[in-house]
């Protein structure tokens, strides 16, 4: 079975076999930049990591507080 170019095998067997190629040199590792701007990733990557702490900056504690009640309620909800 041939595997299209980027995308891992879903079963295990083939996985395991896929990674086997890699690791001894067989077969290429996946460009994960396949398909994407180089221009937009250099974007993303400089503004992602600021982007949790801005949003914190800008509230206030009330608002932190409900959000984590929000988020302890959806993980507790189960």
């Amino acid at each position: 079975m041939a595997i299209e170019k980027g995308k891992r095998p879903r079963d295990s067997n083939q996985l395991a076999k896929w990674i086997a190629d890699i690791t001894t040199g067989q077969i290429a590792p996946p460009d994960e930049l396949l398909g994407k701007s180089v221009a937009a990733v250099k974007r993303g990557k400089a503004g992602g990591p600021k982007g949790g702490r801005a949003r914190a900056a800008k509230l206030t504690k009330e608002q932190r507080q409900e959000i984590a009640r929000k988020g302890a309620t959806a993980r507790w909800k189960k």
